[in-house]
């Protein structure tokens, strides 16, 4: 069991205080969160005004991601369950759903930023969980947990919260700011992706991107690519030119060093930080810091060799 679910365990035990969350006022067991990546966000906004427990701990995948019945109980006394929905939370959905069920208010995230959906591959169509790779609709998803946590958890400071909000949007903006400054720096031509799976549409459509392809052919990691996908991402590669695959640096990059192969050409392999926090000094430890490695990486991944 990892520390922050030991922490979770003790909660339900009857301790009263988090290692690394606010001590609050709350009435129940203040919110919980599914993902790392929203437990960061969340944890900004509510600061000291409520306990906050995060499920996924750092460096998972929140696709495969799953709870032992004893570890999820946590959600059953959330004042509320905050959740990025959209299909991204596959190991955790029965329970969320459970405790939704029992009457536990449940935000789902994803369903209040205008969801893009996929645009190819297995899940075409379908509503696409990834939106944290845009820092606007990430500014509105501050804003509805901000207001979701002042309208449900008990006794919860709203001034407090609301004063965390605004400080954290205002870094947001300043963070959208400054990667549309430094993607300016690649040529147009050069702006197309070529990824691990389909996790930056959002980043794409923002800041003027292509999305190429993707090794595996849609938008969660428990796919798998067939060789008539990788043969036509290949040709893909070759066609366009495309300098850099990038992947996710808490996963093997072995499949990306096999269409690099058969696509013929040099392609550099270049990791970003997809879909989960790291440590402390890690590289992503916050949402902030996650977004500029990212940023930084992609800049240097498809400048001129």
């Amino acid at each position: 069991m990892t520390t922050t679910l030991r922490v979770c365990a003790a909660l339900l035990l009857g301790t009263f205080a988090l290692t690394g969350c606010g001590t609050g006022g709350s009435g129940g067991e203040g919110v919980v969160v599914t993902t790392d990546i929203l437990g960061d966000i969340t944890r900004v906004v509510v600061g000291d005004a409520a306990p906050v427990t995060v499920l996924m701990p750092p460096n998972a995948d929140p696709h495969s991601f799953a709870l032992s019945a004893q570890e999820a109980a946590v959600l059953d006394g959330a004042d509320l369950v905050v959740e990025n929905g959209l299909g991204l939370e596959e190991g955790l959905a029965r329970h969320v759903t459970t405790a939704a069920d029992a009457g536990v208010p449940v935000l789902s995230v994803g369903d209040e930023i205008d969801p893009l959906p996929y645009r190819a591959g297995d899940g075409a169509g379908q509503p696409d969980p990834h939106f944290w790779t845009d820092p606007q609709r990430v500014h509105r998803a501050v804003e509805v947990i901000r207001d979701r946590v002042i309208d449900t958890v008990p006794g919860i400071d709203a001034a407090a919260v609301r004063a965390n909000a605004d400080r954290y949007l205002t870094e947001i903006d300043d963070l959208g700011q400054w990667m549309g400054d430094r993607f300016a720096a690649i040529a147009p031509e050069r702006r197309k992706l070529v990824t691990n799976h389909h996790v930056f549409e959002y980043l794409a459509q923002r800041f003027g991107f292509e999305v190429v392809g993707a090794v595996i052919p849609g938008g969660t990691t428990l796919a798998s690519p067939s060789a008539a996908d990788l043969a036509d991402l290949a040709g893909a590669i070759r066609t366009t030119g495309v300098p850099a695959i990038f992947v996710d640096s808490a996963r093997p990059d072995r499949l990306a060093q096999a269409l690099a192969e058969q696509a013929g050409v040099r392609v550099r392999i270049v990791g970003l930080f997809s879909e989960s926090l790291t440590e402390p000094g890690g590289g992503a430890a916050t949402y902030l810091e996650m977004m500029r490695a990212n940023t930084t990486a992609m800049v240097d991944g498809l400048a001129p060799a």
